[in-house]
């Protein structure tokens, strides 16, 4: 059985023409070797699996090649080139600082630097993830660092500069690299398919292993190669997303169109089948947002350029952005990254996304009629309503004071029903007329049309009697009327009347009311100015139907035999 060689390994950069997706630093490098302005040390830094130790050799085996093309690299004909080809360079020394990161790894180091090469011009030493060396180690390769011999050459390489002491830092030319963009990786990934007989494979499943990859070709290339297996030969997009775990660009499509036509039990039912399939929740919220985010990208040619999928998905993204205005998908956006945010400390994670479903469902339908919400009723001055419906004058005591403008969506007022054909009640028969027709005004006309004010003298007994004929028509709440029946008004200074009940019960029905039993009481009595005071009498709220004490006496009168049970048990009354 042959020897097999990973692609990653196998396809690996030997030239700086060769390495994907970082063409600046290569230049760079290139202009360096080629104008003989060389460092003494340089820390590459970036991603994994971006190239840096890649071209750490490169740059190695360049910098001592005997014979270099015009074009700045290695003619791989030399001496030096063979022998770096065949890894028997002795020029050449690589270091793995996360193994071998103590002072005495170093101090071994600092010895082999004093010997000059024995072919070429420089010496060069590749520490790889430097940032994994103790401090101790980084202080005893201080002062080596800063003035090594003029045969030496340092490249240092790792993932986290941010680990890296300042001091070693400031003692090096810094090379960012970047992430390898998805086109790159396309393209590379092409030319190792054009290397291999017997492999064929779709664009778009292509681009799923360099999503999948994330900006890494090391990635890229192990994913193909485990893909290759899996296909035996012959990748397309279904086997790539089955054998990756990659939920499918379909379910997100037919998520959108559900959430445009606002179907939220068709939604439901794709999460489900989405969830039956083995996807975790949270990869679903997150990709169903990247799909917005990618959806809304798709609606302008200046930001398409962000968009990166292959040309048969990029079209049917363009057509689908085309439904999908801005403000849905800004909205879309932010549910799906509070759902994202929530998933992990929610107890019922299926709950949160399919409430999460139901809102996206909810945005292209129009917005609910205000009038399903409570109405507050104009009063009869039409003037702007108080800062706080509900004001306490005392501890016990709260001030009713209804608002004052309502809109046209305002919710309708609770309905008081009356016996017809009752001379009784033809007052307030008109005073409902008039509220009916109110509602449905215009908007302009209630807000510029403001009544004026009436402070018109009336009596206590005109207070009980329409009060008590308000609570007469109450009859869809036969609470309220209770109540209503049973405390009555007392009137109070400046047009105010106060009002004692037993409970908060009854103080919270009288305050749900109090906005259509102050219109009505305004204008039975014509004054605008009336104002309603509600407090529990406290003695009565205090006061219990029955202690425990008297209970159980009146449980001994009618079984005397509880006595003799409490005393053998040891029992109490509390």
């Amino acid at each position: 059985m042959d020897n097999y060689i990973v692609s990653a390994r196998k396809y690996r950069p030997s030239t700086f023409q060769s390495v994907v997706g970082q063409k600046s630093l290569t230049t760079t490098l290139k202009n360096a070797i080629s104008n003989n302005k060389l460092a003494h040390a340089y820390l590459f830094c970036g991603p994994r699996g971006v190239g840096k130790t890649s071209c750490a050799r490169i740059f190695a085996k360049t910098i001592n090649c005997l014979n270099p093309t015009l074009e700045g690299e290695a003619c791989n004909a030399c001496e030096s080139c063979m022998a770096f080809n065949e890894q028997r360079s002795y020029n050449i020394h690589e270091l793995d600082a996360a193994s071998n990161n103590s002072v005495d790894d170093i101090r071994s180091l600092i010895d082999q630097v004093r010997i000059p090469p024995a072919i070429g011009k420089y010496k060069v030493f590749i520490i790889d993830e430097v940032h994994m060396l103790s401090s101790a180690a980084f202080n005893a390769f201080l002062k080596t660092l800063e003035e090594p011999p003029h045969h030496v050459l340092f490249i240092l390489a790792t993932t986290e500069k941010h680990k890296v002491l300042p001091t070693i830092l400031s003692r090096c030319q810094i090379y960012d690299f970047s992430r390898i963009s998805i086109a790159d990786m396309v393209e590379h990934i092409e030319y190792v398919i054009s290397q291999e007989e017997g492999v064929k494979a779709e664009p778009e499943a292509l681009n799923v292993i360099a999503q999948k990859a994330d900006g890494g070709m090391r990635d890229a290339l192990s994913i193909f190669d485990q893909v290759v297996s899996f296909t035996n030969g012959n990748i397309t997009y279904q086997a790539v997303i089955d054998n990756l775990n990659v939920l499918d660009y379909e379910y997100y499509f037919r998520l959108t169109d559900a959430m445009l036509t606002g179907n939220v039990r068709p939604a439901i039912l794709i999460l489900n089948e989405i969830l039956s399939r083995g996807f975790d929740g949270q990869n679903i919220i997150t990709g169903l947002a990247s799909h917005f985010r990618d959806l809304l990208v798709c609606k302008d040619e200046s930001t398409l350029v962000l968009f990166e999928v292959g040309a048969s998905i990029r079209e049917r993204y363009k057509e689908a952005a085309k439904r999908c205005p801005d403000q849905l998908l800004y909205k879309a956006i932010e549910i799906a990254n509070g759902c994202d945010l929530n998933y992990r400390i929610s107890r019922n994670k299926r709950l949160l996304l399919e409430l999460t479903l139901i809102q996206l469902c909810q945005l292209s339908q129009p917005s609910p009629e205000d009038s399903k919400k409570k109405r507050l009723i104009e009063p009869l001055d039409g003037s702007q309503p108080q800062s706080g419906a509900v004001s306490q004058a005392t501890p016990s005591t709260k001030m009713i004071t209804p608002p004052a403008a309502p809109s046209p969506a305002a919710a309708q007022p609770q309905k008081i029903e009356q016996p017809p054909k009752s001379p009784r009640h033809s007052s307030l028969s008109t005073s409902i007329k008039k509220l009916t027709e109110e509602e449905k005004a215009p908007e302009n006309q209630a807000a510029t049309t403001p009544l004026k004010e009436i402070q018109t003298p009336f009596n206590a007994t005109d207070l009980v009697k329409y009060w008590d004929e308000y609570a007469e028509n109450v009859e869809k709440n036969v609470f309220l009327k209770d109540i209503m029946l049973s405390c009555k008004p007392e009137l109070l200074q400046d047009y105010n009347f106060e009002v004692a009940v037993l409970n908060p019960m009854q103080e919270g029905e009288l305050q749900t009311d109090s906005a259509q039993l102050l219109t009505y009481l305004r204008q039975q009595l014509h004054n605008n100015s009336i104002q309603m005071n509600i407090h529990i009498v406290e003695t009565a709220a205090k006061k219990l139907p029955y202690s425990p004490t008297e209970k159980f006496e009146h449980l001994l009168n009618v079984n005397p035999l509880l006595g003799k049970l409490t005393e053998e048990f040891n029992l109490t009354a509390d």
